[in-house]
Parts: structure tokens; sequence; C-alpha cells
């Protein structure tokens, strides 16, 4: 599958990820990327043509043209491509993930504690609609 979208899927029922989406979609200034919560059935059937661990479902997956990219990675992955400054924080990239991994493991261990968790994954607003994950928008020569 490759495709010029890069997709990130999140944890649809956790804040501080609902949060940080908001944050990547007003900061995705060339449409770079879709959406998709982890919970969701489309979102479930694109990661099934992928080795993904099962057990690390939960929190932050970057799917980029064939690479599946998770946790600190993943997050600075994302990071390159926004608007501003925070391209910057791409640099990070040079570290050894054994070294950042644990500061992301220990947030998304404390997540729901600390931001709290929703009942249901998240369901967005018509003006976001084209930037979460659907089988309308979704091609894999997208």
């Amino acid at each position: 599958m490759n495709r010029q979208k890069s997709i990130i899927f999140f944890d649809g029922v956790c804040n501080l990820c609902n949060r940080s989406i908001d944050f990547i979609i007003k900061r995705d200034k060339n449409n770079q990327f879709l959406v998709g919560a982890l919970q969701d059935d489309f979102s479930k059937k694109i990661l099934s043509y992928y080795d993904v661990k099962e057990d690390y479902l939960d929190s932050l997956v970057l799917l980029e043209g064939d690479n599946i990219y998770y946790r600190s990675t993943a997050a600075l992955m994302i990071s390159r491509k926004l608007s501003g400054f925070w391209p910057f924080f791409y640099a990070f990239i040079i570290l050894p993930a054994w070294l950042r991994d644990p500061i992301y493991d220990w947030i998304g261990r404390n997540r729901y504690r600390w931001f709290g968790k929703k009942e249901t994954c998240r369901i967005p607003t018509p003006e976001e609609k084209s930037k979460f994950l659907s089988p309308e928008n979704f091609s894999q020569k997208d």
C-alpha cells in the first residue's frame, strides 16, 4: 500500500491522545496526515495488512508508506511534518529509542490517570471529517 498521506492511529478514548490529535490537525498545514482511532473497525482493517504488535494498539502508531512506527519514533516522525517550530524536535531522532521511549512509556502508563478517559471514541466535527480515516477519504493512491 503506497499512499502520499501518512496515517496516525491513536487511542480514541484517551483525552491526552485526542488533544494531541487536535494539536496535529491544527498544524498539518500541508494536509499530510489522516487520523484514525485504534478502536475503529476501519483502522483495524488497515492495520491488519501490517505486522503490528497487538499488545501495543492502545497508544500511537504511525503508518508512513509501508512502514510502521511506534512510541517516540512515531511522535518525532509526526513532528517533522508540522508547521511552526515543531520540526526542530525531529533532531531528537538521533538519540537511540532506548533513551527516548522510557519517557514516552511513562506518560503512556499514566495518561488515563492524569488526563482522563472518554466512554466512547471521538467523533470528528464536520470541519475535521476530511482529516479522519474513513473508506471515503482513504485510497491506496491517496
